[in-house]
């Protein structure tokens, strides 16, 4: 069965076609793709997902499939919008 696994960064973005037999898990794609090496991951540091939903690592794998690799987020979402919002109100209780 033929999947992608796919690593993204801010500056690029890292594609592996593989061929795996069926019945394979994700992690066992993440490991075939070499990407763990190639970018110094450790398993605690990412998550994985398919189709944008988190999945487990034991998810089995469909034909067509697109593992991503997540990362940790960079900043809380909500905490990043409570902080443009602060900045926005002092520069218009400034004019």
């Amino acid at each position: 069965m033929r999947v992608e696994v796919v690593f993204a960064l801010a500056d690029t973005q890292d594609i592996a076609l593989l061929d795996l037999d069926a019945g394979t898990v994700a992690s066992d794609a993440v490991a075939a793709s070499g990407m763990i090496a190639r970018y110094g991951l450790s398993a605690g540091n990412f998550a994985l997902g398919i189709a944008g939903r988190r999945v487990a690592p034991e998810q089995r794998l469909r034909e067509g499939d697109r593992v991503e690799i997540l990362r940790p987020l960079a900043a809380d979402p909500n905490e990043a919008r409570r902080a443009r919002v602060r900045g926005k109100r002092r520069i218009s209780s400034s004019s």
